[in-house]
């Protein structure tokens, strides 16, 4: 058994183990944590979050850069979402990822407009597009396809979502049951 002095002092440093580094985090990596911490924390109900982020996940299916932030929260607040969730969930739509969802959501809409005549071969350079250039059956093929793939998307990102969340709830909700006790 432990004498009492040993326990109210406080432990020495290991001289074996290394130091936490002391280097300072930049802007992104603060922020990031933030956000990472944030999502983990959520208090809303499973059903509110899973919303918000299929509303998100639906509005980054879409090529509106700049856009897409405003519109992940629109549709959360039509279905009563997670705003916050539907920001987050536009991020699948990123720099290095927008090129092949847009790319195989123009081959979805292809295959259901069958519209074989345009090709996205023959769009240059991605980086700047400019929607407006490459005509009207171009961009209703590329929305069509976007809907298509954002709905299912949407729908799986809920799903999931949802059975994650529940058990992130549940498992809150024993933690506090046992610290109550």
């Amino acid at each position: 058994m432990r004498d009492r002095d040993s326990v109210l002092t406080k432990p020495k440093p290991n001289p074996n183990r290394p130091s936490r580094s002391k280097k300072p985090r930049s802007w992104w990596e603060k922020r990031w944590r933030y956000c990472y911490y944030r999502l983990l924390r959520l208090r809303d109900h499973p059903h509110t979050i899973a919303r918000g982020l299929a509303a998100g996940v639906f509005a980054g299916c879409f090529p509106f850069f700049g856009l897409q932030t405003l519109l992940g929260v629109l549709f959360a607040t039509l279905v009563r979402g997670n705003k916050f969730v539907a920001v987050a969930g536009t991020w699948i739509s990123n720099p290095l990822t927008y090129v092949p969802i847009f790319a195989f959501n123009f081959h979805v809409g292809q295959l259901l407009l069958r519209s074989y005549d345009l090709s996205i071969d023959d769009i240059g350079d991605w980086q700047s597009l400019d929607l407006m250039e490459l005509g009207s059956q171009f961009i209703w093929t590329l929305l069509v396809g976007c809907s298509v793939v954002g709905t299912g998307c949407a729908i799986a990102s809920y799903f999931l979502s949802l059975h994650l969340f529940k058990r992130l709830h549940k498992i809150r909700s024993q933690r506090r049951d046992r610290h109550h006790w």
